[in-house]
């Protein structure tokens, strides 16, 4: 495989540092589900199959999407530009982006110590599961975790995948919470607008259950944007009509980040942290720019509303809320302290289209000279070491 990976790397530009990348994709393998189902579900779980000359992931007999690999890394190393990625296959991509070996051996070259690992086919909040029977929606996403746990202790605890919950069930999801926490696994991912399915919103009584349950088991919650239909909704009905393609990429991918915004000012303004004051939430993929402004305006506009709140939303989020970073270079040093130090995580979303390849230390180079050696220390590494309790004992640097 030709390597890109000519410039300096987390070795040279973080000596001393267990960088830890806290937002990277998993692109599910062909028998991940196939593999581990029972015989009665063996044909209706997620799976590969061709219709009509191409080849397409079905679940139960529907389509999820053209069979993509959710990756913008060619096997030779080299990124797609724009679009391209939607045409990639598994065979085409950077085996890294679903083979653990060649994972590991990209994460030393990088000088990447652990990753934090999210789904692709179901959605980033399990969205797509929407569209079958609960039954299977169940067993599916119990699979994902299985071989996601199985995946961490392969890696020897250098890759943590998020768990999976069954939103649509709090007490189920509760216990697989429970469930995960006990096969190691470090974090829950959540749907962001389970609304949309008939369930309450996040700030709502019915959800105390599963925050109960992950302060107690000190499982973040993390919300990667884009992790519900309507987040999602910027790639058709949500932009103006006539946009090329390349346009609804950029303008979506701006877009989401206002999603995420919208769900820590709800988890904000129905003091769901001040009730749960060990709930740790985590805005996956968000970027950080906005925040200063975003915490300003809601405390604003909260005494604006004579709202009766105890704790200002500035504090409340240095206590319990986290932010990831991943192309920010330009201000992001001044970003991170306005912010919290302690709040802030990088990330390289690996292998996704918007992701930080190849250099992507070099990239930050400027950002990382600017810091103190403390401030490092926590950004690249230390922050998500103590958000998610990892274990990289077994890390080789």
């Amino acid at each position: 495989m030709a390597t890109t990976l000519q410039k300096p790397t987390a070795h040279e530009l973080l000596p001393g540092i267990r960088v830890v990348d806290a937002d990277t994709h998993v692109s599910e393998w062909y028998d991940l589900w196939t593999s581990r189902a029972p015989g009665k579900y063996r044909d209706r779980v997620p799976q590969v199959r061709d219709i009509d000359g191409r080849w397409d992931w079905i679940i139960d007999g529907q389509t999820l999407n053209r069979e993509g690999a959710s990756s913008a890394i060619r096997k030779d190393g080299s990124k797609t530009v724009g679009m391209a990625f939607r045409d990639l296959q598994l065979a085409d991509v950077h085996p890294g982006a679903y083979d653990l070996t060649s994972r590991i051996a990209f994460m030393d070259r990088e000088g990447i110590a652990a990753q934090i690992a999210y789904p692709n086919l179901l959605g980033f909040g399990g969205q797509k599961s929407m569209m079958i029977d609960e039954e299977l929606r169940n067993v599916s996403m119990t699979i994902f975790n299985d071989a996601m746990a199985e995946m961490q202790a392969d890696s020897g605890n250098r890759i943590y995948p998020m768990t999976m919950v069954p939103w649509w069930d709090v007490k189920l999801a509760v216990k697989e919470a429970e469930r995960c926490a006990a096969m190691g696994l470090r974090g829950i991912n959540m749907n962001s607008d389970p609304h949309l399915h008939g369930l309450p919103h996040l700030g709502d009584p019915h959800w105390y259950p599963l925050w109960e349950a992950c302060s107690a088991l000190g499982l973040p919650v993390n919300f990667h944007i884009g992790a519900s239909d309507e987040s999602m909704t910027w790639f058709g009905a949500g932009l103006w009509p006539g946009h090329p393609d390349e346009v609804k990429l950029a303008y979506g991918s701006l877009m989401l980040f206002v999603g995420n915004m919208r769900v820590l000012a709800n988890i904000l303004l129905t003091r769901v942290l001040e009730r749960f004051p060990a709930l740790k939430i985590v805005s996956v993929e968000s970027g950080a720019g906005w925040v200063p402004f975003f915490l300003e305006a809601l405390e604003y506009q909260m005494r604006e509303a004579a709202m009766d709140y105890r704790d200002s939303p500035k504090d409340v989020f240095r206590r319990q809320i986290y932010i990831c970073s991943w192309f920010e270079r330009d201000d992001i040093v001044h970003t991170a302290r306005k912010i919290g130090i302690d709040n802030l995580m990088f990330e390289t979303d690996f292998p996704h289209p918007t992701c930080l390849y190849p250099d992507s230390f070099h990239y930050m180079e400027g950002a990382i000279e600017a810091m103190t050696p403390q401030e490092r220390g926590k950004i690249f590494g230390g922050n998500a070491q103590r958000i998610y309790n990892l274990d990289l004992s077994r890390a080789p640097f």
